[in-house]
């Protein structure tokens, strides 16, 4: 057991006992060696299921959607993009940020659980870090009540557009005939959807009838239903790729999001979303001197 293990444990028993909080949320051990899996705690005794280590890549900021209306307070464990996930809630006005305890743990990156499921766990130590990591800017936790080691530096990180270069260079055609092909692969699983912090509508325009979207998984359809959720989440998406880590059918869709958020820094300026909870959006609000290339 690993250092920050014992002290989160340490940690969640204490709040536990105490009765600060009536829940912590955090990981637990899998049935595989590269699982690492939520695990809700209740019971001071359960604290030992917790535990800390580089396949906790699960974003667990979503899991408070279904607790915010509970009367004490909730603990969650949170990395650099959970914190961002829990901004993203209450400037979305889902949580209060009151009924929460946040410990925050700096993430040094969490291996990819499917090419280390590849390796075998004798060579898993050579897996290459999480897609999302490889172009996360801020592996600390940008809000935290209490933290949990000390903070890793922000350092050989890709650029985080650098993935859509050569998707930029494509001609029209191009582009639509890849993001068929993309799209084509779709089951219309919503998992995307169900993990990403800033889906969060009380009730989904595709969970409303057959109005806006048809029952058949066909190309339009899909097609339909990746762009309208883009273009929902567009500035406000916190760049955390859990909606791409989640896709069984491997659709690159951090692609999307992120040309959406280069074109959004070149028209209003550099902007993160899920960095602080007051900050304007800017696609929420009306500037005089917002560019009006369009009209």
């Amino acid at each position: 057991m690993n250092a920050q293990t014992a002290k989160i444990r340490e940690i969640a028993k204490e709040l536990l006992e105490k009765q600060e909080v009536q829940m912590v949320i955090g990981w637990e051990k899998g049935t595989f060696f590269y699982n690492s899996t939520p695990v809700f705690i209740t019971k001071p005794e359960d604290v030992e299921r917790l535990i800390w280590d580089e396949y906790c890549a699960v974003n667990l900021a979503k899991l408070l959607m279904d607790y915010r209306h509970v009367e004490g307070k909730v603990a969650l464990f949170v990395k650099g993009c959970d914190a961002r996930g829990i901004n993203r809630l209450i400037q979305d006005k889902v949580i209060d940020r009151g009924k929460t305890y946040l410990i925050g743990l700096p993430c040094p990156g969490m291996k990819d659980a499917g090419k280390a499921a590849e390796l075998g766990k004798d060579k898993a130590g050579e897996a290459p870090l999480e897609a999302k990591c490889l172009r996360c800017t801020h592996p600390n936790p940008v809000v935290y009540d209490v933290l949990v080691g000390e903070e890793v530096p922000v350092t050989g990180k890709e650029d985080r557009f650098a993935r859509i270069a050569d998707l930029e260079k494509m001609s029209p055609d191009e582009k639509f005939e890849y993001w068929s092909k993309q799209y084509d692969k779709c089951i219309r699983c919503y998992a995307c959807r169900n993990v990403c912090p800033a889906c969060n509508c009380r009730e989904c325009v595709f969970d409303q009838g057959q109005t806006w979207l048809e029952r058949a998984v066909e190309r339009g359809g899909n097609q339909f239903y990746g762009l309208v959720r883009a273009f929902h989440v567009a500035g406000r998406c916190i760049e955390c790729g859990e909606c791409e880590r989640a896709c069984p059918m491997d659709i690159p869709i951090m692609d999307l999001h992120h040309k959406i958020a280069k074109d959004i820094n070149e028209l209003f300026g550099d902007y993160e979303a899920g960095l602080d909870p007051e900050g304007p959006l800017p696609l929420g609000m009306y500037k005089t001197e917002d560019p009006e290339e369009f009209m």
